[in-house]
């Protein structure tokens, strides 16, 4: 399952998914992972979460961030969710990056059987439409 959390600056994003990070960490039988580019969220994610700051690995676009998720997965398999906070920036504000990195999630939401939440900075009806289906 892939979530897409989007607005622009100030809409609530970030708040909604700390929310839904902490309630994770309540009912995962497994790993929760949250990614953010900074360290704003170090006091307001719970202590059971997997909370790392993208910016200390140099993760700076969409084929890093790619290759970043595949790799925690590769190291720990009983990932149940994985919350990616200002994905689209993190990807350096391209959609069409943006686009293909949520495609590729989407296969691997199927094939590990894992959540993904992410935020994006962008007004709904300037997404592309095939990041609609999961708004």
């Amino acid at each position: 399952m892939i979530k897409l959390i989007v607005g622009l600056k100030g809409s609530g994003k970030t708040k909604t998914l700390i929310s839904q990070v902490n309630a994770a960490t309540e009912t995962s039988h497994g790993s929760v992972i949250c990614l953010e580019k900074g360290d704003k969220l170090r006091f307001d994610i719970k202590y059971q979460a997997r909370l790392i700051d993208v910016e200390e690995y140099n993760i700076d676009n969409a084929h890093g961030l790619r290759c970043f998720v595949a790799g925690l997965h590769a190291s720990n398999s009983d990932i149940t969710h994985i919350f990616i906070d200002s994905a689209l920036k993190i990807c350096k504000d391209d959609l069409a990056e943006f686009s293909a990195f949520v495609a590729n999630t989407e296969d691997w939401a199927k094939k590990w059987n894992v959540q993904f939440y992410l935020t994006a900075s962008v007004a709904e009806a300037d997404l592309p439409e095939e990041l609609k289906k999961y708004l």
